[in-house]
């Protein structure tokens, strides 16, 4: 993996090619960013730099025999940790590491669901075992192999339960020559002891037009590009995922089902909650999600934040007059939550036709009638 292939960041890859060049490599750092950020990306990158027999100043080479290992996730002094789902109790990382190897080069952006589909789960317990930790002390005991430095890439420490205590010892006092590059995406779930003895390298969601511009040089229109870069929030793992044959615009779709409740149409209304219905699980979670993210702009208009609203041109004018004609506070907040409630029931496979029908009279009483569903008074006061 070369930084010139990670989408954005480019203030991080600076940051951390900085810290080779003026021998300031910390020997545990821990990479913390969102999901979709390309932290995992960057810490393979950044190993990659550190261990290329040519570097430039700005990336590996790509062509010497270490970068050509690393590329294909097979270097001798590259070792990897992770979350999985242990079937017997000596079972380590290197017991799926051919499906790690395989889920990583295909996607850098991988996250635990997708990370969950290439190993056999069942209804096991994602963790970091016992028989993990000792198997990276033994690993990491020896010299490097070929390169200068030995380096782990444990991926999400917020699996190791309690066991991870029998690493500190070695990443306070490791053998000479040993790098530990921790990444993770939750700081409050990672073990305090462990925390301690780590470097900080905190990596911000991408940006709007980051996202954009690698889906753009994906094959997807403009347009699309754009209001997938919105849905996504920075996370690029979403953006793959909304990405699909097909090519409906959800804020079409989603003026319309407002405006049919607004006018409370009844038999429109239950054809078009039909339509929702065979949009299949994942374009409905999709179409969902970008309701919340319209409503929840339409309310920082109704807010007085303009500014901080960044709509695509066509929707901003539809989001200002709803907020200017139809839309209260009182109703955004009612609105995000009936919505945020029929995403978590499609997660769970609820009847999409009942619970799209069900949806649509809730927002007709908050549009038409103006009356809110019983049980929103926590969110109206």
């Amino acid at each position: 993996m070369q930084f010139k292939e990670i989408v954005g960041q480019e203030n991080i890859k600076q940051k951390l090619l900085t810290t080779v060049k003026e021998n300031r490599v910390s020997h545990a750092q821990l990479f913390l960013g969102p999901e979709g950020s390309g932290s995992l990306a960057l810490a393979v990158a950044y190993a990659q730099y550190i261990s290329c027999e040519n570097k430039s100043d700005n990336d590996s080479c790509g062509e010497c025999n270490s970068c050509r290992k690393y590329q294909k996730l097979v270097h001798p002094d590259l070792h990897f940790s992770y979350p999985f789902f242990a079937k017997h109790k000596d079972n380590t990382a290197l017991t799926f590491i051919d499906q790690w190897r395989k889920a990583f080069l295909k996607n850098p952006y991988l996250n635990l669901d997708e990370w969950r589909t290439y190993l056999e789960a069942e209804n096991k317990q994602a963790n970091i075992n016992i028989a993990e930790c000792h198997q990276i002390i033994r690993k990491l005991s020896f010299k490097p192999f070929e390169s200068e430095y030995k380096i782990l890439i444990m991926w999400l420490p917020e699996y190791l339960d309690k066991e991870g205590n029998t690493l500190l010892k070695i990443i306070e006092e490791p053998a000479q020559k040993t790098l530990f590059l921790l990444v993770a995406e939750s700081q409050d779930d990672i073990l305090n002891t462990i925390l301690s003895r780590t470097q900080l390298v905190k990596i911000p969601a991408l940006k709007d037009a980051d996202v954009q511009t690698y889906l753009e040089q994906h094959h997807q229109t403009e347009h699309v590009a754009a209001q997938i870069a919105y849905l996504s929030n920075g996370n690029l793992t979403a953006a793959l995922h909304m990405i699909s044959r097909d090519d409906s615009s959800y804020h079409e779709f989603f003026a319309r089902w407002l405006r049919l409740c607004f006018t409370n149409d009844g038999l429109k209304l239950i054809d078009f909650t039909e339509q929702l219905a065979k949009l299949g699980r994942e374009n409905q979670k999709n179409f969902l999600q970008y309701g919340l993210c319209f409503i929840r702009e339409c309310g920082m208009l109704l807010s007085g934040a303009g500014s901080l609203v960044h709509l695509p041109e066509k929707e901003l004018v539809v989001a200002q007059n709803m907020a200017a004609k139809v839309l209260t506070l009182a109703m955004v907040e009612v609105i995000a939550d009936e919505l945020d409630k029929a995403h978590y029931h499609v997660e769970r496979n609820a009847n999409p036709r009942i619970l799209f029908l069900d949806v649509s009279l809730q927002l007709v009483k908050i549009l038409k009638f103006k009356t809110f569903p019983q049980g929103t008074q926590h969110i109206l006061y």
